[in-house]
């Protein structure tokens, strides 16, 4: 259920990357207009390009570093029981969510966790953790995949990967209107742009990478209620809630930051000003608005 936190770590890490390639092979001397100032036009269709394409990388490569992070076994003949019910399952929900068949894997932690993400509806991958299997029943596991299913049905990924792009652009473009500025209005730098230009180019797109960041998140945050509202429409609303109960007695052992806004159990609950930084919403409230809805 988690969708961000490789975008938050992998589109920063692409922009600096991109940055830096850039910078080396002289295209910043090509949006230098005469030397003198910025073609705010062109940096601006510069900025979309990147910044789609730094959202739209991540996304691609979101399956593989998923599997590589988190270290999740794709089951491709289930060796068990419980294997062949898990695959079973996902098929069903799959099937009644209107998507082709994710692949499902399981990964070895202590913590009881899940995680979908994927290129798109069709092509994405439901992992759950060893400890979500031992610790849940199975109607809270069933809860727990008809959350990730719907997470893949409503095309979270695609959503927050469309988000990222349009956040990347702002980003880009700003941070080298920022560098601009400090390399001609403050340095004086009246030649091709200097270091001081790419130093804090670079600075700034951190900076405005992070509180962009939370944009990301919020929407994030809102796509939980909705993939838990999906996975009470596929497997009922009580299961859910018993899922998400169960999910607040345990003891929380957070996915790896980069991972961590694609698991089913986000970090615990901050206040104030974190709360702008989590990827899911408190538990408390995630059960409280299934429970206002069974009211309705």
């Amino acid at each position: 259920m988690k969708r961000i936190g490789l975008f938050l770590l992998t589109n920063i890490a692409i922009l600096l990357v991109l940055g830096i390639v850039l910078h080396v092979l002289g295209v910043d001397r090509m949006l230098d207009e005469s030397g003198v100032g910025l073609n705010y036009a062109d940096l601006l269709v510069f900025a979309a390009i990147f910044g789609f394409g730094g959202s739209f990388i991540s996304l691609a490569m979101s399956k593989w570093m998923a599997k590589r992070m988190t270290g999740a076994q794709v089951i491709t003949t289930p060796r068990n029981p419980a294997e062949t019910w898990l695959v079973a399952t996902v098929k069903n929900q799959a099937t009644r969510a209107g998507i082709s068949m994710p692949e499902v894997a399981v990964f070895d932690s202590a913590a009881p966790n899940a995680f979908a993400t994927g290129m798109s509806r069709n092509n994405a991958l439901v992992a759950v953790s060893t400890g979500l299997l031992r610790t849940m029943n199975q109607d809270e596991v069933e809860a727990v995949l008809a959350h990730e299913v719907s997470h893949v049905a409503n095309g979270d990924m695609v959503t927050l990967a469309l988000i990222q792009g349009v956040v990347n652009t702002f980003v880009i473009f700003i941070s080298r209107a920022v560098g601009h500025f400090v390399d001609r209005v403050i340095l004086k730098n009246e030649g091709g742009h200097g270091i001081g230009f790419f130093i804090t180019t670079i600075v700034a797109q951190i900076v405005f990478g992070i509180l962009a960041s939370m944009i990301v998140l919020y929407f994030s945050r809102q796509r939980e209620f909705w993939a838990d509202a999906g996975g009470a429409k596929l497997a009922g609303r009580e299961k859910m809630i018993s899922a998400l109960e169960k999910l607040k007695k345990s003891l929380q052992e957070p996915l790896p930051d980069q991972m961590a806004a694609f698991g089913i159990n986000g970090k615990p609950a901050g206040h104030g000003l974190k709360m702008l930084f989590m990827s899911h919403p408190p538990l408390n409230n995630r059960i409280a608005t299934l429970k206002g809805q069974a009211t309705r």
